[in-house]
This record gives C-alpha cells, sequence and structure tokens, in this order.
C-alpha cells in the first residue's frame, strides 16, 4: 500500500497513452513516414513539458518524494553514440510499431502479444550490459 500513487500514476499514463492514440500501430507508422503530425506533436509537446520540470526542480531545488536531492549530471556528447542508439532505437520502434513506454499500455489493453515485445526488450538491455565496454562510447 505503500506505493499505490505509483500504481495510480501508471494507470494514469495509460489511460491517456490509449486515448491520445500514443499507443496506436498507424500512428506511428504515419509518423515513421511522414504522413501525420500527431505523433510529432506528442514527442514535442512531451520534450517541451519536460524542458520546463527540469528546469522547475533546478531553480526550485526540489527534492524527491523521500527528500533526497535531485541531480543532473552533464553527459559527453558523442554523434557515434548518438547516432548509433537513434538507429537501434528507432529501428526497433519502426519494426515493433511500439517504443518502450507504450508497451506496457498496449499489455494492459489486452494485447499480450507485447510481452515477446518487452521480453526483446529486456533481452537487449541485458546484451548492451555485457557489451557495453566494448562499444565506441
Amino acid at each position: 500500500m505503500k506505493y499505490i500513487q505509483f500504481l495510480l500514476i501508471g494507470i494514469f499514463f495509460g489511460i491517456v497513452m490509449t486515448k491520445s492514440e500514443v499507443i496506436s500501430w498507424f500512428r506511428i507508422q504515419e509518423m515513421f513516414r511522414f504522413q501525420s503530425f500527431h505523433m510529432y506533436g506528442v514527442i514535442g509537446t512531451a520534450w517541451f513539458v519536460g524542458v520546463i520540470f527540469i528546469q522547475l526542480i533546478k531553480r526550485k531545488n526540489l527534492k524527491t518524494y523521500q527528500g533526497d536531492s535531485i541531480a543532473f549530471k552533464n553527459k559527453d556528447f558523442s554523434i557515434s553514440r548518438y547516432l548509433f542508439g537513434g538507429i537501434v532505437f528507432g529501428l526497433g520502434w519502426a519494426l515493433s510499431g511500439v517504443c518502450p513506454g507504450p508497451m506496457y499500455t498496449l499489455v494492459g489493453n489486452g494485447f499480450t502479444v507485447f510481452i515477446v515485445v518487452i521480453l526483446s526488450a529486456l533481452l537487449g538491455t541485458y546484451v548492451y550490459g555485457l557489451l557495453k565496454n566494448k562499444l565506441p562510447h
């Protein structure tokens, strides 16, 4: 019962994903074919809201729900790192028709075949962890 608020936030997130049609395979294909602005608008809005909240956290020195400080670390920018990661992520997204957040929403909506996609994503993350030191960063 201690973490019920996170369950409720997850349910709310799933409802928003479903109602905004972000989990729709057809919407995702429209985006990759540059046939519709819908998904770009959703992604752009999420980016904009994220920037605002990060600035709010930094300027107001907000804490976690446990009272810990929230620290943002600067990352080294590497073209090859983001190019390779973006290609792999984009290919996975285009082939499965879903990105990580909506995978769980689709399972919650009864599309249990996406359990295979979730397991594949977890396997890919595990393999990345094994190969991380051998990849160009």
